[in-house]
């Protein structure tokens, strides 16, 4: 099946977990067009190139929390049209969905969770045209509820996963998950549970070596209250290859949230933990949890310009590239990030340290040690024009192949909201990065015009 077909499909699937939207769910969406100009679209070190990109594309988030559906759908579909020819025309597509169906009331349930986005072919290339790819992680299955008591319960959930990138053949894989958890409600606000996983990988251009089984337990606490959350889970994870080798680590994954005033937030997230591109992409926080989707955050997902000062190329449109390193190595992470905002009548201040570090078990180029932090201040200069400054500093060693990356990003935003419907964002942003790889360093700078008409 040809790439984009099969990845059409995948997304299509993934998105079948909305009925009828006219249903109780509620729709939520924007269209927008851009004009962006780039001095230097290729991000070459010794050979830039000036190209102009025209950027329709459509935001939306649907949301439905019914007795007998569930979901929270958040997507960004953008069509890049390269007005000088120096690169093909791309579609691209970001999408994180959770959909889940009730087919026996506290007994039986169907869920569909998919996750799109665009990703690097090379991460030790820069980020150009030439070097993005879509990929998508689809999951799906039953799960099968038990209870034990007011307090007790416990479910079985069995899921088929299916990986796949657009030009990666190392990433596509077949996956099936069981898992066992059961559930103590300490308080009304607070619980615990155990949890059991096995998981068996088959990739499917890879050979059967590469394949392995995954098994995990761990102790999961959850609370929630009024200004505080927190999701801690600790345990261990086995994996064992095909070809006999094992390996054995502990598992710790954290995110904490403090809300000390109305003004003042603070999110810190953590893993320590055996990982994969495809889980990764999973686990990411792309999409808000099922029922957490308040009107701020509804605003935010379908606004393609509401988080202007990115974490990189394409943040100045509706769609940003990642940095995972896509193809079916397992490798070791430790991570640690954080995000602070403190936001008044006219100004809102975001800063987001960030540290990780990722040890590979077979192939050790991509071993890597990366730290940054990313800052945004935003000025409401009157009620409807708003002037916000962003900057990024990331620095990023390859420790087996004695390379380091430093790049830094700034830029500026003015927006302006006509009215209920229609906005429209002026930005400008320069990129510079200084690299130990021969042809890997580059200054570009870049301008985008766009106007935005939101539901």
């Amino acid at each position: 099946m040809p790439a984009l077909k099969k990845l059409t499909c995948s997304v299509a699937l993934g998105l079948a977990c909305l009925p009828a939207l006219g249903q109780a769910g509620t729709l939520d969406y924007s269209l927008y067009a851009g004009l962006e100009h780039s001095n230097n679209i290729a991000l070459s070190s010794d050979n830039p190139v000036s190209e102009n990109v025209l950027t329709p594309g459509a935001t939306f988030q649907f949301t439905q929390m019914g007795s007998t559906f569930q979901a929270n759908v958040a997507g960004t579909f953008e069509y890049r049209k390269y007005l000088q020819n120096h690169f093909d025309s791309q579609t691209q597509t970001q999408l994180a969905g959770q959909g889940n169906w009730t087919i026996m009331p506290d007994r039986l349930d169907f869920a569909v969770e998919d996750y799109a986005g665009v990703q690097p072919v090379d991460q030790l290339s820069a980020d150009s045209p030439d070097n993005q790819q879509q990929t998508n992680v689809l999951a799906l299955g039953p799960t099968l509820k038990l209870r034990f008591g007011d307090s007790t319960r416990a479910q079985v959930e069995l899921r088929f996963i299916n990986s796949y990138a657009s030009k990666v053949d190392d990433f596509d894989s077949k996956r099936g998950l069981a898992a066992f958890r059961l559930f103590r409600d300490l308080t009304p606000t607070d619980t615990i549970s155990g949890n059991v996983e096995f998981q068996h990988v088959n990739f499917d251009n890879q050979p059967s070596s590469a394949d392995y089984d995954r098994k995990e337990a761990y102790l999961r606490y959850t609370s929630q209250l009024a200004h505080f959350d927190a999701n801690i889970m600790a345990g261990g994870t086995r994996l064992d290859f095909n070809q006999g080798r094992d390996r054995s680590a502990p598992l710790l994954r954290l995110q904490l949230g403090w809300q000390p005033t109305i003004r003042n937030s603070l999110t810190i997230t953590g893993a320590y933990q055996y990982a994969d591109a495809a889980t990764d992409l999973m686990t990411s926080p792309t999409v808000y949890g099922l029922g957490a989707a308040d009107s701020a955050s509804r605003a935010e997902a379908i606004d393609p310009f509401a988080n202007t000062g990115g974490l990189g190329r394409g943040s100045l449109t509706g769609i940003g590239i990642g940095s995972a390193v896509i193809g079916s190595q397992v490798y070791k992470e430790k991570r640690l990030d954080a995000t602070w905002s403190w936001k008044s009548e006219r100004l809102t201040i975001t800063v987001s340290p960030a540290w990780n570090r990722l040890r590979y078990i077979d192939d050790r180029t991509f071993d890597q040690t990366g730290k940054g932090i990313s800052a945004g201040v935003g000025y409401r200069l009157s009620p409807t024009l708003t002037l916000t400054g962003f900057g990024t500093y990331d620095r990023l060693n390859y420790d087996a192949i004695a390379r380091r990356d430093n790049t830094v990003r700034m830029g500026l935003d003015l927006g302006q909201q006509w009215n209920r419907h229609w906005s429209w964002h002026a930005s400008v942003a320069r990129e510079r990065r200084n690299s130990d790889a021969v042809g890997q360093s580059y200054r570009e700078s870049e301008f985008f015009v766009g106007v935005v008409y939101r539901r």
